[in-house]
């Protein structure tokens, strides 16, 4: 905008401007972006570190069966000097622990074919080739341990050469490690069919969707979960076909996402997350003065708090705060406001009026927010900063592949890299 355009603005506008100009950035507290865009703050205006106060301590737990236990008894009273001896009757006073690691090496085994000359007819007769000895010469255990660092740890594939020579003395080329992990990969595909039949079933599905650069372009990571199954899948488009093919023409009862337009229709009931219009309705606070922002803000907090103790209450009574959180909605909702950051937080959340309550209807199954597919996204993202993506579309689909069997059997309880050396050895 030049002088002229300036110039012919009224006083009003130019007001307008100038508080447009004013506002203060967003930062994760009042967006969707991530902590790490925020600015840091001075030193001396920092908050400390450490635990704070009334935080309640936790200790190293004991081993209940150590592999070697050393008992040291006084041998020379410190009152007397009398001996002691060591079939005196004793009392545990402390327990103190010494953990270390043992030096791994590589298990090596060599299997050599024999051939010897038959007494009978003089022929030569060659062993067959043994099992072990066709396919890869590397076991189950190398390829569970390079999965779940390249995978979970976000190695490259220059730090994972780096990390199993430093560590193990083994050297492999890093076409050998690419080779190793496609192999890896294919034992997680029967899994994944077993996780995408299960959420074709489920009653209530979650999703999530992050970018990330795949064979040099924009593509994405999407994430579907249930009560029993988490599904990741690599895509080039971030579209509602990438749903629509997950699901099959399954229906599920409640969906839960954002207010992406390619999340939406796919279930007989939406439940938006909240803690996107609450991070929406923060930053309308921080930079307007206008009381509807506030009463909105105070409004999520009240069904935040409902939400805490859904489980608790009977479902007339859920009904009945139901209406009343939706008559007091609609009144915030018809309140005029002269700030247009609230004007169109209004209208925003005034279109999924009906998508903002649903949880109250499903207590205990429905969660009023989508942090749980933020949360299985995070390692994805992490995994995108650090390596900056894909080189190709095979690695990005066998790694969700990985990630789709660990993250569901890590519902029952499951360790990743148990799963892994499971599926790998099986």
């Amino acid at each position: 905008m030049g002088r002229s355009d300036l110039e012919r603005l009224s006083r009003e506008e130019l007001i307008e401007l100038v508080l447009r100009l004013q506002r203060p950035d967003k930062t994760s507290r009042t967006s969707s972006k991530p902590p790490a865009t925020d600015r840091k703050e001075r030193r001396d205006q920092a908050k400390p570190g450490g635990a704070k106060l009334g935080h309640e301590g936790h200790s190293r737990v004991i081993s209940e069966a150590p592999d070697a236990v050393v008992e040291h008894s006084p041998d020379r009273c410190a009152c007397c000097g009398g001996a002691l001896h060591g079939d005196l009757p004793a009392e545990v006073v402390s327990v103190s622990e010494r953990i270390d690691l043992p030096d791994v090496a590589p298990v090596v085994t060599q299997h050599r074919r024999l051939a010897v000359h038959c007494p009978t007819c003089g022929a030569r007769v060659v062993a067959p080739v043994p099992e072990a000895a066709q396919g890869t010469p590397f076991g189950p255990r190398l390829h569970a341990v390079a999965t779940y660092l390249k995978t979970f740890q976000a190695l490259s594939y220059e730090r994972l050469q780096a990390a199993l020579s430093d560590l193990f003395g083994l050297t492999l080329s890093q076409g050998g490690l690419m080779n190793l992990l496609r192999r890896a990969q294919g034992y997680f595909r029967p899994g994944r069919e077993a996780a995408v039949s299960a959420l074709r079933r489920a009653t209530v599905v979650a999703s999530d969707e992050t970018g990330v650069r795949i064979e040099g372009s924009n593509a994405y990571h999407w994430v579907f979960h249930a009560a029993d199954a988490v599904v990741h899948t690599a895509s080039p488009t971030r579209g509602a076909i990438v749903v629509r093919a997950m699901m099959d023409g399954h229906r599920p009862t409640v969906w839960i996402s954002d207010r992406y337009t390619a999340q939406q229709g796919h279930a007989a009931e939406h439940q938006t997350c909240l803690a996107h219009l609450a991070r929406d309705v923060a930053y309308v606070v921080e930079v307007s003065d206008d009381p509807v922002s506030w009463r909105l803000q105070l409004w999520l907090r009240s069904v935040f708090a409902l939400a805490e103790r859904v489980t608790d209450l009977a479902a007339s009574t859920l009904a009945a705060k139901r209406r009343s959180l939706d008559r007091q909605l609609g009144a915030i909702l018809a309140t005029p406001s002269r700030c247009d950051l609230t004007r169109d937080l209004q209208a925003k959340i005034g279109r999924a009026r009906d998508q903002l309550l649903v949880f109250l209807a499903y207590p205990g199954t429905v969660e009023p927010t989508n942090n749980g597919s933020e949360r299985l996204l995070r390692p994805a993202v992490v995994q995108r900063k650090t390596t900056n993506g894909y080189r190709a579309m095979w690695a990005a689909s066998g790694e969700a592949d990985i990630r789709t069997v660990v993250d569901t059997q890590r519902l029952s309880g499951s360790s990743p890299f148990a799963t892994i050396l499971k599926t790998v050895g099986a």
